[in-house]
This record gives structure tokens, sequence and C-alpha cells, in this order.
């Protein structure tokens, strides 16, 4: 998360054009759905160059799902001096360089100010700005420009997983407000809090499917899907335990004694899919706390079932506790991509014992 705080850091610059005393009570509510994002870019730019590097940043595919699913659903959009339904959705990206003289790249170009593009001249380094709530109350406005294209794409090539990154945050920033506001299972919370001191949002709708020593499953099954969360824990006794094939074969021995297709018959229970997908694992700054990353597939051992899912190791040191979180979805027929982001959200709000206690 380092390199997305000095990123947000770095954009320091401003358009003279925008209105900063905007008075928010007057402003609509951003809408659109989790995962947009608006593309205002001219059109013969928008089929060159500069566009396919723009198409292969925002619909790079999302890893470790079953099928293709772009990390973003992206609307194009050509510049117009009249875009107000379009502007008041949740996420914008304009997009221009000063070395076009199109309908749509001077459109773009009269929306900022003399200053701005004296720098953007000067200043080969400056190729992005953001803005909050510039049409919309929880919108996010982001510019990227450069002097001339091939300057521009340079940066985009550079930078492309963290304009991902940055937008991905956003989005797991809005889920938090709108899934963790509210929380079910207070019992479930307080066990967790009482027998280990550990702490995870739980959204209104999941409940409690399983409950051991060393185990919590929690569910919400609806007609088309089911999305799950299970937290697992043991002592922690060495650095090695977060290799990726001692994770895996942790979550499969986790899997084999809890997690069944019908919990009243244990015939039928998960293992971590190896025969047509690879596990997918890095290192990650998980809320200052160094974690271990794991994505990929998982399916029944009789292959009756199977998705995606995303889980984290983490280790309470001062307590010599490893913990393993994990979120995983089950929707035949349908894109699974905002399902596991509003997982991956659920697990990013896990706290340990030296979260709990700093907190305090």
């Amino acid at each position: 998360m380092k390199y997305i705080l000095l990123l947000l850091a770095s954009i320091l610059a401003l358009f003279a054009g925008c209105d900063n005393e905007k008075n928010p009570e007057y402003l609509p509510k951003a809408n659109g759905k989790p995962g947009e994002i608006v593309l205002i870019v001219d059109s013969i730019q928008w089929k060159g160059a500069l566009g396919a590097e723009l198409k292969k940043i925002f619909r790079a595919e999302v890893p470790a799902l079953p099928q293709d699913e772009p990390m973003f659903t992206v609307i194009w959009a050509h510049p117009e001096k009249n875009m107000r339904l379009l502007t008041q959705l949740r996420n914008l990206v304009y997009v221009f360089t000063l070395d076009q003289n199109t309908r749509g790249s001077r459109t773009l170009k009269e929306t900022i100010g003399p200053q701005t593009i004296e720098r953007i001249k000067r200043d080969t380094s400056f190729y992005m700005s953001t803005i909050k709530d510039e049409y919309a109350l929880g919108q996010e406005v982001m510019y990227l420009f450069g002097d001339r294209e091939e300057n521009l794409i340079r940066h985009l090539k550079r930078d492309g997983q963290k304009i991902i990154d940055y937008f991905n945050l956003l989005e797991r920033q809005r889920l938090t407000k709108s899934l963790l506001g509210r929380r079910s299972a207070d019992g479930v919370s307080a066990f967790l809090r009482r027998e280990q001191n550990i702490e995870i949002g739980i959204p209104v709708g999941y409940k409690l499917a399983d409950r051991r020593s060393d185990f919590v499953w929690l569910r919400q099954i609806a007609p088309d899907h089911d999305k799950d969360i299970f937290v697992t824990w043991k002592p922690y006794e060495s650095e090695y335990q977060f290799l990726p094939d001692s994770i895996i074969a942790w979550r499969d021995a986790i899997a084999k004694r809890y997690l069944y297709e019908d919990p009243k018959n244990p015939i039928s229970y998960l293992i971590t899919e190896r025969d047509d997908a690879d596990v997918l694992t890095k290192q990650v700054n998980f809320n200052n706390r160094f974690a271990m990353e794991v994505r990929g597939l998982w399916r029944t051992n009789n292959r009756t079932m199977g998705g995606p899912f995303l889980g984290y190791a983490i280790a309470d040191e001062p307590k010599g506790v490893l913990y393993y979180i994990e979120g995983f979805a089950f929707a035949p027929g349908k894109d699974k991509r905002e399902f596991m982001r509003e997982l991956e959200t659920i697990l990013w709000s896990f706290k340990t014992s030296a979260e709990l206690t700093q907190a305090r």
C-alpha cells in the first residue's frame, strides 16, 4: 500500500479552472455501479495507441477468476461541452495531450487554465491530477495528460498498475462504508474478540455456519449465489509458514475438516483447484502488517461446485498466532468480480490483537 500513498502524495497540482469553492450540500450524489469507469478521450486517440494503452490498463483481466472478466467496466465517452448526466458517475477519467488539435481535444483543453497548460509544457513528469467530489458527492475525477501523446503513453506503461490499485482502493473504501456501517452476527464478533482478541467486519446478511476452537465460518446464501468468509488460526512458529505451499496445505487441511458442500453431508468437501489453474501468491502490506495474499480457484472434491477464493496469511507475532482469513464465492453463470471485491473489502477489515490494543 505504500506506493499508493506515495502516488497520492505526488498529486500536487489541481486545475486552475476547477471550482474549489463548491458547496457540497448542493451537489448530487454520485451514481453508477461498482467497478464502472468513464474514460473521456477524443475518438481519434481512443482508437489509436493511447486508447490501446488505456484499454490495457482498465480492461486488464481480474486474476484468479473462473472466466475472463475485466478489472473495470469501461464506458468510453467523446468529450462534449454538455455531459451533465455522464459527469455524475462515480469514477471519471479525462485524457488528453497538447499535441492533438481535434475537436474533442480542444474541448478538454478549454476546461483547464493557462497555468496548468504551461506546466504540462515545461514539466514532462507532470501527467496526472485528481479531484474528489468534482461534480457529485462520492465522486473521483482523474486527469491524465501530457505535452505529447508518446510521453503520456510512457507514463501509463510505467504506472498502469498504480492507477489500477488507486481505483481499486477507492472502490474498497466505498464498499467499506456501505457494507460495514451496520453489522450482524454480533455473537460471532463477540466470540472472536473474547476468544482470540481479533475482529472482522461482518455485514448484514452473513450468518454463522460453523464455529470451532480454531475456526469460524460465515455465509451469505442467496438463490443464485453463495458468499463465504472463514477465519482459522494456529501457533506461529516460523516465517516458513508463509511459504505458498505451506499456506495452501493448511488451507486444504482446514477445508477438508470443516468446509462441506452440504454441512450435513461431509462426503463432499472443498479443495484447492490445481488441474487447470494456477494459485497466485504475493507479499502485501495488509494494514501496515506483512501478509501473504493467495488467489485461486476452489472446487469440491467430487467436482459438483467451484469458484474463486482470496485469502491472507497474517501473523500476530507478540501473541504467537498465525491467522488465515479467506473469502470464496459460488455463483454459477454469473460474473464474480464484484462478489470478490465485496469479500476482499470484508477481509481487509480484519484486525489482530495488536491493532485492537492500539485502537484502544
